[in-house]
């Protein structure tokens, strides 16, 4: 009678520590910055773009008058959100004449794209939709790395 309690006991204190060393880094945030993407999955999105933006956001991306550049300026008004924001906005209210019609990976691939024409890192796995984009912020400057203090009585 008491070996499986033991053994049930083992059971549910390993689970809860598990449990408590995965959840910080579920919860950590990212930037931008850390690459979110990667060079394949932009090459994609160039193909995407061509096919389903060009004709209002221009060849170099820089909007046409009507449609807002996606490079340049069209950065700082997503300072400070998630990666998560913005491509919520893609899929659903684009391409103009079509919204809400792309795919979760062809907006992944776009977005992708987007992000290499603005100078951000591509990184080692591609840009998935779904919560983890909303742990990744949308940071215009990359951030400063703090150096460690030092104890200067020494």
């Amino acid at each position: 009678m008491r070996k499986p309690l033991m053994i049930a006991s083992l059971v549910i204190a390993n689970l809860a520590v598990a449990a408590a060393w995965t959840t910080p880094a579920l919860s950590q945030t990212s930037s931008v910055w850390d690459g979110a993407y990667t060079d394949t999955q932009a090459e994609r999105g160039a193909i995407k773009y061509r096919q389903e933006c060009v004709m209002c956001h221009g060849p170099m991306l820089e909007g046409n008058g009507e449609a807002p550049p996606l490079v340049g300026r069209f950065i700082p008004d997503w300072e400070g959100t998630k990666l998560s924001d913005l491509f919520e906005k893609i899929q659903l209210t684009m391409p103009l004449f079509a919204p809400g019609t792309l795919s979760a990976s062809d907006t992944a691939d776009l977005f992708a794209f987007i992000l290499q024409a603005n100078n951000f890192p591509a990184g080692q796995k591609d840009l998935e939709s779904g919560d983890g984009l909303k742990r990744i912020s949308f940071d215009v400057r990359k951030p400063v790395m703090k150096e460690p203090k030092t104890d200067k009585r020494r």
